[in-house]
C-alpha cells in the first residue's frame, strides 16, 4: 500500500497539477490532504475543484478556517492583519457557497490503521489548526505537542518545511507544502508512506514545476498582496 500525503496547496493549482502527475507516476494507491487548500494563491477555485475531484480524504487547515470565518486578531501579527483580511476577502469572493460549505465541514484529523500500523494525521497539532512546531524543536516538545494518539506515525503540515524524525520508537513526518515551500527549494513537496505487512517506510518527494508562471499569474491579477506573495514564491522562504 502506497499512501501520499499532501498539504498547503494555497491556491497554487499549477503546483498541485505537477504533484498529481508525480503521484500518478509513483502509482499511489491513496491520497490524503491535510488542509490549507486555496487561501493565498492565484487560483483558489480551480485548486479547490481539483482537490474535490481527487476522491481523497481531506481535513481542514488554518487557512481553510480563515476562509470560512475570517482572520481574527491574535492569529497573525498585528501589522499583517489588515492585509490578510483583504487577501481573505479576495479569495472568498472567488469561491461559491458550496465551496465555502465544503471547507466549513471538513474534519480536523485522520486516524488510519493498516494491519498493526497506526497513523495519526492533522494540520498543525492534534489540538490546534494554528500552533507551530518547527523541525528543530526538542524531542520532548514534539512528543508533547504531536504524539497525542497511540500512533506509530504522526504526520502534519502547516510549517511548509518537510522533515522526518524518529523519537521514542515513533516517527514524525512533516510533508511540507505543495504551493508555498518555505525551505529555500522552489519545488512542491509531499510525503509518501509505503506499507508492507507490519513494516512501513516514509519519504519526502520534491517536484519540478514552473514557479515563474505562478508569479506571472499573481502579477497579472488584482490580488491585494502581490509583491509579498511573489517574493515568497521567488525565494521559497518567508
Amino acid at each position: 500500500m502506497r499512501l501520499a500525503f499532501i498539504s498547503d496547496i494555497h491556491g497554487n493549482a499549477l503546483a498541485l497539477e505537477a504533484v498529481l502527475e508525480s503521484m500518478k507516476q509513483k502509482e499511489v494507491d491513496k491520497v490524503l490532504i491535510l488542509g490549507d487548500l486555496c487561501f493565498r494563491g492565484p487560483e483558489p477555485k480551480r485548486s479547490l475543484d481539483l482537490v474535490r475531484t481527487m476522491g481523497a480524504e481531506v481535513i481542514k487547515g488554518n487557512a481553510d478556517e480563515w476562509i470560512v470565518r475570517g482572520v481574527q486578531e491574535g492569529e497573525v501579527p498585528e501589522e499583517s492583519l489588515r492585509m490578510m483580511k483583504a487577501e481573505r476577502e479576495w479569495t472568498y469572493a472567488r469561491l461559491d457557497d458550496d465551496s465555502v460549505a465544503y471547507l466549513k465541514n471538513l474534519p480536523t484529523e485522520l486516524n488510519l490503521t493498516y494491519g498493526n500500523i497506526k497513523i495519526h494525521a492533522f494540520h498543525a497539532t492534534p489540538t490546534s489548526l494554528f500552533e507551530v512546531v518547527q523541525p528543530f524543536a526538542a524531542d520532548d516538545h514534539i512528543v508533547e505537542k504531536l504524539f497525542h494518539q497511540d500512533a506509530d506515525l504522526s504526520i502534519y503540515a502547516h510549517i511548509h518545511k518537510p522533515y522526518m524524525r524518529s523519537i521514542e520508537g515513533k516517527t514524525v513526518m512533516n510533508i511540507g507544502s505543495v504551493g508555498l515551500p518555505f525551505d529555500g527549494l522552489h519545488k512542491p513537496s509531499y510525503g509518501l508512506v509505503d506499507i508492507a505487512g507490519d513494516d512501513f517506510t516514509t519519504s519526502i518527494v520534491r517536484v519540478d514545476y514552473d514557479v515563474a508562471k505562478v508569479i506571472d499569474q499573481f502579477t497579472q491579477s488584482d490580488y491585494p498582496n502581490t509583491a509579498f506573495m511573489t517574493k515568497i514564491l521567488g525565494n521559497a522562504h518567508v
